[in-house]
């Protein structure tokens, strides 16, 4: 815990080290934000894609079970049988 507080304490009391960085006090038109917002579209892209992945895998484990239920119930037990 006191290994934490030196550095939490001496960014607090020193400005220069708790200011953001450059991107954030850049135009919307610098080159740096444009990149950083390129890649936060990316990286949303890429968790929709997951997502996505994860829908479609059960959405075929729901088919297949309809499938087998299906199948199943075209097989009917023979009541009384061999004795």
């Amino acid at each position: 815990m006191r290994r934490l507080a030196l550095p939490v304490l001496i960014a607090i009391l020193v400005p220069i080290v708790a200011n953001a960085c450059p991107v954030c006090f850049g135009s919307a038109d610098s080159e740096l934000t444009k990149g950083a917002q390129n890649g936060i579209w990316v990286l949303l892209g890429v968790i929709g894609f997951v997502q996505l992945g994860f829908v479609a895998l059960f959405w075929t484990f729901w088919r297949r079970a309809r499938a087998l239920r299906r199948r199943r119930e075209q097989f009917r037990l023979i009541e009384g049988g061999v004795h």
